[in-house]
């Protein structure tokens, strides 16, 4: 299939944008690339500590120095349902690498916080950048110089970037991606959220609202919404980092246990050692990042992407912008409906034809490059499979061609929606993103007075006082990655929700974040610059006119030219944002911090 011109010229732009830094990241990947056990280098003193604690069996191996050991590197922790089944992930990968000749080592564990449990409490600030220190606990674990291939155990917002760029400084290794599942279905998000709304008017109390929090998230296994998360497996799988059809598979079932050890058997396949070599900063490339916004305009996927991805890339050397991604938009369709787009969850869009179904679909129509490495090997196609079990083995076959809901999943050719769900919007308050998959058309167009904030729980007390029920745009400013972490704002959802319902005209505009649940009420994010770093979100006012055009791609302050000429950016006392529940730790992340755009990076990934 010829490829649409579009995804042609971005691709091209994006090469050609990246030629410079991507090539120094391959030169260095090179130089560390050895057709022997790295370990070879390793002085005797250092061998011994590396390997004392392992069985004689495995130090028999070690000590001959032809077979591969594998990395395990997890955010295994019992708190968190998603990290929870990575309890017994060890054990299986170290049978499964003896079945291959190879040893598996357990190299490092990687924080693991969870953004459903700090919403809109101070741990939430530390969310953003646990994504680098994830990176960074992922790099410790692979500087002891011991492994020939790496196997990243980790599913949620955060992690699985960090993981990703923790693991692409040592792109001369393979590397796949384990994920554990999505926990089986609960109450539906739709009931879920009728009941936060209802509690965000004083309609229910908080014994009914958590009893439907309960209802929904039940279980071992990630939440089944389509946010942040799921949007991780989802960008795995399309990025050629899983195993085909790995996502998900539940947690706990014979086939989640199943694509494990095929993870691990795989892993020792491609390494150096062998006859089919795929390190990770291979796969990693402009096309597969391109792929990669391809899958989150095509499945409305998280907003946080839209910052995830180009730290991603740039820790491959690949650099990325808001524009590619909106011009993407404009020729990706939108193929599936999971809430918050949509009533279904994960689990339903996986039973309707899920990851192998929507990559079929897309490289069917010529809009994603089929022409990448994978941990599957050359070539996307393998990915339009689905596993199965034979006898205890996993085997792969063509996903189904016809979705097996069509409220769920649809075709190019009669999408739910004819561009991506993700845009960029410009004009004299900066740069922003909008996801609008979620938003009814109705309500993409909003031309308001705007009330200004500097913290969500203003916002949140003035529509409990009763002085939101009018059309406005509530600006919350000093949410950027310098000036408090940029934690989520999601707590917002309802009672907007809840005003939209009632008939009013309400957006959000912020230089925050909202979340991979960013729903039916539009949002511009992320704005850069900040208002910290001197952003013009900073020089507007209570009562000035704002419009939010989701359709054109224009946000702007309609204020006149001189007067928003001569205004000065406001500055804040962010004093409480620096202390307590360890975010004193996080302030050089905080100083150091590059715009959204740029990745809200902390780390040195100057390529």
């Amino acid at each position: 299939m010829t490829l649409h011109p579009r995804l042609v010229e971005v691709t091209q732009r994006v090469i050609e944008r990246s030629k410079a830094s991507r090539g120094r990241y391959l030169a260095r990947m090179e130089l560390a690339a050895s057709k022997e056990p790295v370990r070879k280098g390793l002085a005797c003193t250092n061998q011994a500590h590396a390997w004392a604690a392992m069985p004689e069996t495995d130090k028999i191996m070690l000590r001959e120095m032809r077979q591969p050991n594998l990395a395990i590197v997890s955010s295994y922790n019992e708190m968190l349902s998603a990290h929870q089944p990575f309890e017994a992930f060890p054990a299986l990968i170290k049978r499964a690498a003896h079945e291959v000749g190879a040893t598996a080592q357990f190299a490092g564990g990687v924080p693991a916080m969870c953004d459903g449990v700090t919403q809109g409490q101070a741990g939430m600030e530390l969310s953003l950048f646990s994504r680098d220190v994830i990176a960074m606990s992922t790099a410790v674990a692979l500087s002891h110089n011991m492994f020939d291939a790496t196997l990243c155990l980790g599913v949620c917002d955060k992690i699985v970037p960090g993981l990703l760029i923790g693991a692409l400084q040592f792109g001369h290794l393979p590397t796949i991606f384990v994920p554990a599942g999505p926990m089986t279905s609960g109450i539906s998000n739709k009931e879920k959220n009728v009941t936060r709304q209802l509690f965000a008017e004083g309609k229910v109390g908080r014994d009914a609202l958590l009893a439907s929090e309960e209802g929904s998230y039940h279980g071992a296994g990630t939440c089944t919404f389509f946010g942040t998360a799921n949007s991780n497996q989802m960008l795995m799988e399309i990025m050629g980092l899983h195993l085909p059809g790995a996502a998900f598979t539940n947690p706990g079932t014979p086939l989640r246990d199943a694509l494990t050890v095929a993870a691990a058997k795989r892993a020792a396949q491609i390494t150096s050692l062998g006859n089919e070599f795929i390190p990770v900063g291979k796969v990693v490339d402009e096309k597969t990042i391109i792929n990669g916004i391809i899958g989150l305009l095509a499945t409305g996927g998280s907003t946080n992407h839209t910052i995830h991805l180009i730290a991603i890339a740039r820790a491959a050397g690949v650099m990325i912008d808001w524009s590619d991604f909106s011009d993407l938009s404009g020729i990706i369709p939108l193929l599936a409906k999971v809430y918050p787009n949509g009533a279904a969850d994960v689990n339903h869009f996986h039973a309707a034809g899920g990851m192998g179904y929507v990559i079929r679909e897309l490289l069917d129509a010529g809009l994603l490059h089929n022409d990448v490495w994978t941990a599957a090997g050359f070539g996307l196609r393998h990915y339009a499979q689905e596993p199965f079990l034979d006898n205890g083995v996993v085997v792969w076959r063509d996903a189904p061609t016809v979705a097996g809901d069509t409220e769920v999943l649809s075709t190019v050719a009669n999408p739910f929606q004819a561009d991506g769900g993700t845009k960029l919007l410009q004009g004299n308050l900066g740069r922003a993103v909008i996801k609008t998959s979620a938003v009814a058309p109705e309500f993409r167009v909003v031309h308001a007075p705007a009330i200004v904030f500097d913290d969500q729980e203003d916002v949140i007390a003035a529509f409990k006082r009763g002085e939101l029920e009018r059309d406005f745009i509530a600006v919350v400013r000093f949410q950027g990655p310098r000036a408090n972490g940029m934690p989520e704002l999601h707590k917002l959802t309802p009672p907007l929700g809840v005003l939209q319902d009632r008939g009013f005209k309400v957006a959000l505009v912020t230089d925050g974040r909202m979340s991979g649940a960013s729903g039916k009420v539009p949002a511009a994010i992320h704005i850069t610059p900040e208002v910290v770093s001197g952003g013009a979100l900073g020089k507007v006012r209570t009562g000035d006119m704002i419009l939010l055009n989701a359709e054109t791609g224009v946000l702007e302050a309609q204020v006149d030219a001189a007067e928003w000429a001569a205004r000065e950016v406001v500055t804040a006392d962010l004093s409480k944002n620096q202390h307590g529940m360890g975010r004193e730790l996080f302030a050089t992340f905080r100083q150091n911090a590059t715009g959204a755009e740029e990745g809200a990076i902390s780390m040195g990934l100057a390529h």
